[in-house]
């Protein structure tokens, strides 16, 4: 019985080619799709989840609101882990981590530079389920001097991974390391990636009982099932308590009267799941993930499956008259209700699975370009991924059900006697479904279109705002600090090139990773005024360098000799302070943990700038004389590029360095800042064409079986002088009437959904009433596209054979 019902299946699939033929194209696209997203949804909420005990770890950080600007940091201060750990009992282990950047190691005679590496406390791998190939992971990191490495770079630095004994050396270190472990890759998603990890007792500000300072990444063990939001109750208590007298140390004020000045700081808990898609830090381990984006991709996955599924139940609706006079037949041979059901659903079954069929050749052909495109390393592998291909059994299975239920119910349902007589009639419940499926898939693409519009054209105002800067041709030239005393003559090297404008020593840059550092003040000797601000160390020549506009004062200069204790501040800062407009030659005072106080005077004051993303409001910033050597800013003046770098680069290799000739210009490192934004508006432009396509599919195959429906009455209208225009006109104007109602329930939605989504942006364009009328205009003359031939061929059939067929 089965194989007759699928022979049957085939058979009906072959006799009706075009509509098997968009069926099958647009559920595939629709899975593929799903797929896609789904592996990159899975990815994006398993960060962190391979830990043995990932639901009980937290990671310790530091907020809080001083006057001038928030505090939102993932590191906290020296003391936090071992102070947590001593005062209460349900904090099992902690431990820590800080960055120590890209180190350059010496073994034997060969130099190694592209590791990263962190100072790690003893019980790391306690913590984190990372498992030693070689080594004890419990002793590993004990003693003072002591490494391990990633397998990788064990094969890189040795070219072999039995390295156990073995030494390293730091350029310009004395003391070698010891490899005291090897341990495997790091998986991808965990929220941060280091090749290399030294001993935390290497590092003597670890051991520093300042709560001033932070940079270690902390994290906590809590007891199974135990709440973070029990300990996290009792932070501000431990906070008064340790850090309150070095406060009032530093700022000459108890905790207190720190308080009721307005600032609020203190440690909170994040569950370390949370931390890649949750984590609103700026300065993080690794760049984090964004929820949100999970939450939109997850309903794109959705809603095109969805169209595709409607596509299925509105062409086999649509397509029932056809079968009618089969149904009656098979009735009145005495075939139940439920074996035609049977019969559809193996025919729904059929199509979905070839649809599966394409739908994965389409995921694997499309895999390497969404990777690309999502800057992910997806595997769709059913070795790699065991669950894989009964997932996607089930997954077919279900949607096989779910789209061909209703029709197969649908066509089962007919009456033998009425069709047989002539007399089917799909109904008006059919029609207004129909109709109803058509808005719905509409309505989805206009809010995509709507979506893509806002997406990129917030995107083009970034790239287009005044930042208060000049980013164009701006060049920045890394690692410069390998050059020592011969830094100042390279930059001199630099100056007399006629294309270079002006060279800057500084690492503190506008746009992409940069120095930073906080800086407390308060203005006029007023220590009940304390202000956070940023701070920048910067040379004479970096405002004319980045093209900065001083609005009043001067610029630092060699002429002036006190500018050694001068600042400049930009203009956010002077209205904190209190100052617009009367800034020149007022003092702001810094004071120090150990209880000194340095004074400055302000000399300039410079136009905001951005030196942060266009997600932040501009805060405080005071500029300070000072030298930072490893960085050089250029600003250059030629079409020649090329020709630029290649003399620089031949001017640093004369140095005969150990580090490679590294440089970026700034505007890429500025779009860089936002390219999650550029990829989201890539990948949504992409899902909101597919989805369009695939409703288009849907409205194609409506408007053949609409034509097929009226053949009789376009054959008799045409005799009776019917234009070949009046004819198209009457068949599309029931399909542009619900685009239109689709446009007219999807803008008030679109308008929120993305007015929320500028809300990200301090600084963000308005949702105009153009975008949604363009993406009116695009949805109703792609529909007016896809059904215009079928409409047009419909109108050119000679009506004698259209009624003699009929």
């Amino acid at each position: 019985m089965l194989q007759n019902y699928i022979k049957i299946a085939w058979r009906n699939l072959i006799r009706n080619r075009a509509f098997a033929a968009i069926n099958i194209t647009g559920l595939a696209i629709g899975l593929a799709t799903c797929l896609l997203i789904s592996l990159f949804v899975l990815d994006e909420i398993s960060f962190d989840r391979f830990h043995e005990k990932a639901n009980r770890i937290v990671r310790v950080v530091f907020r809080g609101t001083v006057q001038g600007g928030k505090m939102n940091e993932s590191h906290v201060m020296p003391p936090v882990a071992r102070t947590l750990q001593a005062n209460y009992p349900e904090v099992e282990q902690a431990t820590r981590l800080r960055q120590g950047g890209m180190p350059h190691y010496l073994v034997g005679n060969k130099l190694f530079n592209e590791e990263s590496m962190a100072f790690a406390d003893s019980n790391l791998f306690e913590v984190f389920s990372f498992p030693l190939l070689r080594g004890d992971s419990k002793t590993a990191l004990t003693q003072p001097n002591t490494v391990v490495l990633t397998k990788s770079t064990a094969l890189k630095l040795f070219g072999r991974d039995d390295v156990l004994g073995q030494t390293i050396l730091t350029k310009g270190g004395n003391t070698p390391l010891t490899v005291t472990g090897v341990m495997d890759e790091i998986p991808a998603n965990s929220h941060f990636h280091f090749d290399v990890f030294t001993s935390m007792a290497s590092l003597p500000e670890a051991q520093s009982p300042s709560w001033m300072t932070s940079e270690f990444f902390t994290y906590l063990v809590l007891p199974e099932g135990y709440s973070y939001k029990q300990l996290e109750v009792k932070l501000p208590q431990m906070v008064r308590k340790y850090m309150g007298p070095q406060i009032e140390t530093a700022f000459g004020m108890d905790y207190a009267q720190f308080q009721k000045k307005g600032n609020d700081i203190g440690l909170f808990l994040q569950p370390l799941t949370d931390i890649h898609l949750h984590s609103d830090s700026p300065y993080d381990l690794e760049a984090a993930g964004n929820i949100q984006y999970v939450y939109l991709f997850g309903a794109v996955a959705v809603f095109i499956l969805l169209i595709a599924s409607i596509n299925f139940m509105n062409l086999s609706t649509a397509g029932a008259s056809r079968r009618a006079k089969e149904v009656g037949i098979r009735k009145v041979m005495g075939s139940v209700r439920l074996e035609l059901a049977f019969q559809f659903l193996i025919e729904s079954l059929l199509l979905t699975a070839i649809a599966m069929l394409v739908a994965l050749a389409l995921v694997y052909a499309a895999l390497p370009l969404f990777n690309d495109l999502s800057g992910k390393t997806l595997v769709f592998s059913f070795v790699d991924v065991p669950w894989l291909l009964p997932g996607l059994l089930l997954f077919g299975l279900l949607v096989g059900l779910l789209a061909g239920s209703y029709p197969a119910f649908f066509l089962a349902s007919f009456k033998p006697v009425a069709v047989l007589k002539g007399r089917f009639n799909s109904g008006k419940n059919s029609i207004g479904l129909r109709s109803g499926l058509v808005v719905f898939q509409f309505f989805i693409s206009v809010m995509l279109m709507v979506g893509t519009t806002v997406v990129y054209q917030q995107l083009d105002y970034i790239q287009n705002k005044k930042l208060g800067y000049d980013k164009d041709q701006v060049l920045v030239l890394s690692n410069t600090w390998a050059l020592g005393q011969k830094e100042e003559v390279f930059r001199d090297l630099l100056l007399q090139d006629p294309r270079v404008i002006n060279v800057s020593h500084s690492g503190y840059l506008p746009a992409g990773p940069s120095n930073n550092n906080n800086f407390f003040v308060y203005p006029d000797n007023n220590a009940t005024q304390l202000v956070k601000t940023l701070r920048y160390d910067v040379d004479y020549n970096y405002i004319p360098t980045l093209g900065m506009e001083v609005v009043a004062g001067r610029n630092f200069s060699k002429s002036f000799g006190t500018d050694s204790t001068a600042v400049i501040i930009n203009e956010t800062a002077a209205k904190t302070f209190g100052w617009n407009g009367h800034a020149l030659n007022r003092t702001i005072t810094r004071p120090n943990s150990e209880g000194t106080k340095t004074t400055y005077q302000v000399v300039g004051v410079v136009k905001d700038f951005h030196f942060r993303s266009l997600h932040e409001r501009i805060t405080p910033l005071v500029m300070v004389l000072g030298k930072n050597p490893g960085t050089l800013i250029a600003k250059v003046k030629t079409r020649d590029i090329a020709g630029l770098l290649a003399s620089v680069k031949k001017q640093w290799v004369g140095f005969k360095t150990d580090q490679p000739f590294s440089y970026s210009f700034l505007n890429e490192r500025f779009m860089k800042t936002y390219e999650s934004e550029q990829k989201i508006g890539q990948i949504l432009g992409i899902f909101s064409g597919l989805t369009i396509f695939v409703a288009c599919l849907g409205l194609l195959g409506l408007a053949i079986f609409t034509a097929e429906r009226r053949k009789k009455e376009i054959g008799v209208r045409k005799v009776l002088g019917a234009s070949v225009g009046s004819i198209v006109g009457l068949l599309s104007k029931e399909f542009v009437r619900l685009v239109l109602i689709a446009i007219a329930l999807a803008s008030p939605i679109a308008w929120y959904a993305m007015d929320k989504w500028l809300q990200a942006f301090e600084y963000k364009i308005n949702v105009a009433w153009w975008m949604f009328a363009l993406a009116g205009s695009l949805a109703i003359a792609v529909a007016l596209l896809t059904i215009s031939f079928q409409s047009i061929k419909a109108a050119l059939t000679d009506p004698v054979r259209s009624l003699r067929a009929e």
